[in-house]
């Protein structure tokens, strides 16, 4: 007899999340499988994190190699599995140092350490970082100060002071903001829990070049963005510009928990006992992170990806042609919202759900899809033919 999976949640677990009615068993590729044995198509991907779909040969592989290897022995040593993807990652970004951790939230806090020393030691002691409306950071006390969504924040005051709050997409609003005690700017790319919001060409190029103007750093939290998710293999490079530190994970692992920030030498300024972790770099998530790298850099996955995300975008317009619900499309590569006119989106994610389709409400009136970036276009298709026939039932006002 199978256990009542839900019911054993609500007595064990704090109540945080809200779970949709699906206990999931098994995966592969763009698939997922529940206790029942029906199956589901992906357009979520662990929330971006299951970049090379689920259980791919290679991670597979990795996962069994390092596990019967050695898994875990602390910084206090060298592994040749962390060098190797520390390497990889320098070679392939702008930046010249790395710190592994476990995730993104870890991943940002890291940053903005970093930002604090630096502005202490190279700017007079400078510690405000300016962050963005409607941008998402993280969990932990500082990433969540960073982040916008109050909801988040409310219930933790009082928060980590110094960050100042602009508008996204206001080049301007960043120079009025900067000041004597600014260190650094900090910026999704492209704000993938605010809804997928795509700034203008020239937004992070003309922060670049302030930044570069004002003397502060320029840090990216690529941990959604990152890892072929875009279109590139960093979405900032889209925009043709170097940044100073970045934060990265979800997909470095391909559903192996691992995070990372980077920088270059000029404000690598993290030294000896400042900063640390028993589990970031383990040999096994730094195996993982280096096999997935690999192999989306040496098969060229970010311009598959790019790819995928044109033929997405003309299969979502001929979508938003037959269905006036749908108010705008935003998006690049395989990372995508369909804003509504209404608080439509969480009854659209149970509609989908019913039809075989994981996707996610970002926000009230926002349908998120972020598939693995292994997705074939004739899934692609399946999955615009569910929300097809869901927008209809909805816009129909009545069941399907």
């Amino acid at each position: 007899m199978s256990e009542n999976w839900a019911e054993l949640e609500s007595r064990y677990f704090f109540p945080v999340g809200k779970r949709l009615p699906v206990t999931l068993i098994r995966g592969e590729g763009s698939r997922v499988w529940d206790e029942n044995g029906r199956e589901y198509l992906d357009c979520l991907a662990g929330i971006g994190a299951v970049s090379l779909g689920h259980c791919h040969p290679a991670v597979v592989k990795a996962v069994q190699e390092q596990a019967a290897s050695l898994m875990q022995v602390s910084n206090y040593y060298y592994t040749p599995p962390q060098i190797r993807l520390a390497r990889l990652l320098c070679e392939h970004t702008c930046l010249d140092k790395v710190f592994f951790c476990n995730s993104g939230a870890e991943a940002v806090e890291g940053c903005i350490k970093l930002a604090r020393k630096w502005g202490k030691e190279k700017r007079d002691g400078a510690h405000e970082i300016i962050v963005a409306e409607n941008a998402f950071h993280g969990r932990t006390m500082a990433a969540l100060t960073a982040t916008a969504t109050e909801k988040y924040r409310a219930p933790f005051t009082p928060l980590v002071e110094g960050f100042v709050r602009v508008p996204f997409n206001d080049v301007d609003a960043i120079k009025r903001a900067t000041t004597a005690q600014t260190a650094a700017v900090l910026l999704e790319p492209i704000q993938g829990e605010g809804g997928v919001i795509v700034p203008d060409d020239d937004y992070l190029p003309g922060v670049r070049a302030w930044c570069d103007e004002a003397g502060i750093l320029l840090m990216v939290d690529e941990v959604q963005t990152g890892v072929g998710r875009t279109g590139a293999l960093f979405a900032h490079q889209l925009y043709g510009i170097d940044v100073d530190v970045m934060a990265v994970a979800k997909g470095l692992g391909s559903g192996f928990p691992i995070g990372a920030f980077l920088a270059k030498d000029h404000c690598a300024v993290l030294g000896l006992g400042e900063h640390g972790t028993t589990f970031g770099g383990n040999p096994l998530a730094t195996h993982v992170g280096y096999t997935v790298l690999r192999h989306i850099i040496e098969n060229d996955v970010p311009g598959q990806v790019a790819k995928k995300g044109e033929y997405l975008e003309r299969r979502l317009q001929s979508l938003a042609d037959r269905h006036p619900m749908i108010k705008e499309l935003r998006g690049k590569g395989l990372l995508w919202a369909i804003e509504l006119d209404r608080d439509a989106a969480e009854e659209a994610v149970r509609l989908c759900l019913e039809e075989g389709l994981l996707a996610n409400n970002v926000k009230p009136t926002a349908l998120r899809l972020m598939p693995p970036l292994t997705i074939t276009e004739e899934e692609l298709d399946r999955a615009v033919e569910i929300i097809d026939r869901v927008l209809g039932w909805i816009e129909a006002g009545g069941p399907k």
